[in-house]
């Protein structure tokens, strides 16, 4: 749910510095407009991330709209289906656009503001709420993820750790085999433990991934081939899954004695959602278009649905909303999916990202100075 864009490819640079490309002729200096014509051309966007970004988002907040309406069985096949793979879409394309992320006193500063600066606000702002509306105890515990913020947690530990995979020889491996051995482990509940090393292996995947494979996925073959994968998934998820498997398998939030299995059934299961969320995180991109369309421009503001819509669906949960009788039919499913969709397109749209954009895009440069470095002794 980042801001990505289409990396700029600089020519090879040679030991001291200086392009490949360079002459050895002596320097001749340049007129004036030649040399704002040599000035690196700004990066622009590329509209296919941004394509599968709001589309994925429109996944989600609709998933999040019927999951209390999951006692029909069209509506629980369909969530369990989307939960496969919905958030590891967003898992692998942040990835993807982490690749370049080092400890830089500019990139440290990014990482506080898009995702420290707003998982406090919306920590504090959801729990409030939670208590206002919902009559709870109030309650605010920053290291205890509540609700939708689990991701910004996740997320802020998962870039921290890009240079780490980045140095090790068989990373996404390595990031399957965390990802089992934590099942097996009471983890604390504290900093989302359970999800984010169950999950790390789509991040670590997206830093691995290059352009070129991304490129693959536009064929029309692929997307023929993809098409056919989601339609068998949806069908095996309807007349399978739905009657044998517990969707707290799709959050990843339980180790293996929370999901009341051994070690070797709990590792089994979750290898083969790795495996299955995977093949349709592919087969979802193969139907993303690579061209500009009238949502590629509300792909880059996904963050401001994914935050902003839980209010929404927790105040139908807090009003009792969903025990409405005419909800809990197939009609009604499909209106309160619909309702969630369009929802979350308004919430990605520039009034609500100038309304709210204090919260999640806050201009914090007051906040920091420059990088301290160690005086030599």
């Amino acid at each position: 749910m980042t801001s990505p864009s289409t990396p700029h490819t600089a020519p090879p640079a040679s030991p001291a510095g200086i392009p490949a490309d360079a002459s050895a002729a002596p320097t001749v200096p340049a007129p004036r407009d030649a040399v704002v014509e040599q000035r690196p051309a700004r990066r622009r966007r590329d509209p296919f991330f941004d394509n599968a970004k709001f589309m994925a988002i429109v996944l989600v907040v609709a998933g999040h709209s019927i999951v209390k309406l999951r006692d029909v069985r069209e509506a629980h096949a369909l969530y369990m289906f989307v939960y496969t793979f919905h958030m590891p879409v967003f898992i692998v394309i942040t990835g993807y656009f982490s690749r370049n992320f080092t400890f830089s006193g500019r990139k440290a500063q990014k990482l506080i503001v898009n995702l420290g600066v707003p998982y406090i606000v919306f920590e504090t702002a959801y729990s409030t709420y939670h208590w206002a509306v919902g009559h709870s105890k109030f309650e605010i515990s920053i290291l205890d993820p509540y609700y939708l913020t689990w991701f910004l947690m996740a997320l802020f530990l998962w870039r921290l750790s890009t240079p780490v995979w980045q140095q090790i020889r068989w990373p996404v491996a390595a990031a399957v085999v965390i990802s089992l051995l934590s099942a097996m482990t009471a983890l604390p509940g504290e900093l989302e433990m359970h999800r984010t090393l169950g999950l790390v292996p789509f991040y670590v995947l997206g830093l691995v991934l290059k352009p070129e494979h991304f490129e693959t996925l536009k064929r029309p073959m692929a997307r023929v081939l993809g098409g056919i994968t989601l339609a068998l998934a949806l069908a095996f998820t309807y007349f399978v899954a739905d009657r044998h498997m517990t969707t707290e398998w799709m959050y990843w939030r339980k180790g293996n004695a929370d999901m009341h299995v051994n070690n070797l059934v709990g590792s089994g299961m979750r290898l083969g959602l790795l495996v299955a969320a995977g093949i349709l995180v592919i087969a979802f991109l193969t139907m993303v278009p690579a061209r500009q369309t009238w949502f590629t421009n509300l792909g880059a503001a996904t963050l401001y649905a994914y935050l902003l819509h839980g209010f929404a669906t927790k105040l139908m949960e807090y009003m009792g909303w969903y025990d409405l009788p005419f909800l809990h039919t197939l009609p009604g499913v499909a209106v309160t999916a619909a309702t969630g969709a369009v929802f979350a397109t308004i919430l990605c749209t520039p009034p609500v990202r100038w309304l709210m954009h204090w919260a999640l895009e806050p201009d914090m440069s007051w906040a920091f100075v420059p990088l301290r470095r160690p005086k030599s002794v």
